[in-house]
């Protein structure tokens, strides 16, 4: 019930975010004393309501103005005095300059806030260094994450200056699997972003229902799913495979135990169940797939795989290459990761309607299975199986952004990326 209350407070305060806001006004709307307001209210975003509502105005002012208002109209129409005002209070709530945001990242309109739906972490910029302060580092810059294709900030993760990245989960499952992953991948020489330890020489740290860890940024940049168009995108797409096939080697030979997953049955049993009546695909492909993969999924060779190498996760430097963020590694079929980065590089870039692109994408797409192929040797049911799941991959992100309103543009891009792959399966075989 108080998370439902809270949750009213926060769609007030998003309906009237030009208007002066008051921690009074929403206490008392919400029935509560003053005090228990603002621990409720804590407790359920992460933030101080005063600070929350600042963030929320920052972030909506921002997507205004780089939609083509004008600064002081648009810093004035939300409550901040003079630009100067409005530009101080941006820094020291994103770690970033109003312009320096908008020149590197995709700014996008604010999703709303829905604290009933699946889980969400903020903490603020002050939180942050309160916890730094366990490995020394509480003087370092903190600054959010944000994705520069898709204009997402992290809602799991903070940089700490120019070397490090703070990192915060409820889950203390991932925390350990990030560790013993990255301590493995090293110990067979492969470059990892590496886990800092405390001054105490603790792995990572609790503060209430949150586990924080520190691990070492690595050197390069992000690889950005717009480049793999660009002139010589099948030489880049190769070089992808090849790295993520020898990512698939070394998860092989490190030592590390991670929980089984069935995507098969992730598929047939939760996935196409949550999408019916939201896909308009025939029945009777459904069915030939689903008995297509089901002989194929028992046939394919398994192990510890990253789970998530979406573009921003693998990091490229020169001829120097890593992949990070290994929270949600499992044992699943290898090839599972190749069609994850090929699905997201499409996603990334999917534009309803133009078929150029994701007619392009085939031949990409194709590149990276064939440079995978080149260090791993996939077996001829791996091969088969390339179409069902990239397919798979598809009917799980789409079922899982269904259910969350911040993610609203995502699941409708991925609902007709879906849709596509559907009308072309056949051309997804990449070893015809």
């Amino acid at each position: 019930m108080d998370r439902q209350v809270i949750q009213k407070c926060i769609d007030y305060i998003e309906e009237n975010l030009k208007t002066e806001i008051s921690a009074v006004e929403l206490g008392s709307m919400s029935g509560y004393s003053l005090f228990h307001f603002y621990r409720l209210f804590q407790t359920a975003t992460g933030m101080p309501v005063m600070q929350y509502i600042t963030r929320r105005k920052l972030l909506n002012a921002i997507w205004e103005i780089a939609s083509g208002k004008k600064m002081i109209d648009t810093a004035l129409e939300y409550g901040f005095g003079t630009y100067a005002g409005f530009y101080k209070s941006f820094v020291r709530e994103t770690g970033y300059t109003p312009a320096h945001y908008m020149e590197t990242c995709k700014v996008k309109k604010p999703c709303r806030i829905n604290i009933l739906q699946k889980e969400l972490i903020m903490i603020s910029q002050k939180k942050a260094s309160e916890m730094l302060k366990y490995w020394g580092l509480e003087n370092e810059k903190i600054a959010d994450i944000v994705y520069e294709e898709t204009g997402h900030i992290s809602g799991s993760a903070k940089y700490a200056g120019e070397k490090y990245i703070l990192k915060y989960t409820p889950d203390l499952g991932r925390v350990k699997k990030a560790i013993s992953i990255a301590e493995a991948l090293e110990s067979v020489g492969l470059s990892s972003p590496g886990v800092l330890r405390t001054k105490d020489g603790a792995d990572c740290i609790r503060d209430g229902e949150l586990y924080f860890f520190v691990t070492r940024r690595m050197t390069g940049e992000r690889l950005k799913a717009g480049s793999m168009y660009m002139e010589g995108h099948e030489e880049k797409a190769r070089f992808i495979g090849e790295i993520i096939g020898q990512l698939s080697l070394a998860l092989k030979k490190a030592d590390v135990i991670t929980d089984d997953t069935d995507t098969y049955g992730t598929v047939a049993g939760w996935a196409l169940p949550k999408l019916k009546g939201k896909l308009s695909v025939d029945p009777k492909f459904i069915d030939k797939y689903l008995a297509e993969f089901s002989v194929l999924y028992g046939r394919l060779p398994r192990q510890t795989i990253h789970r998530d190498p979406n573009p921003g996760n693998i990091i490229l430097s020169g001829d120097k290459w890593g992949f990070i963020d290994f929270e949600l590694s499992e044992r699943n079929a290898r090839i599972f990761d190749p069609c994850y980065t090929s699905a997201a590089i499409l996603s990334e870039s999917f534009e309803k309607g133009n078929d150029e692109k994701p007619a392009r994408w085939i031949s990409i797409m194709k590149e990276i299975m064939y440079g995978y192929d080149s260090v791993v040797k996939m077996t001829e049911e791996e091969k088969e199986a390339v179409p069902c799941v990239l397919l798979a991959n598809q009917f799980i992100a789409a079922a899982w952004f269904s259910d969350i309103d911040r993610y609203k543009e995502l699941y409708d891009i991925n609902i007709a990326m879906t849709e596509w792959m559907v009308r072309n399966f056949d051309r997804l075989r990449a070893f015809d």
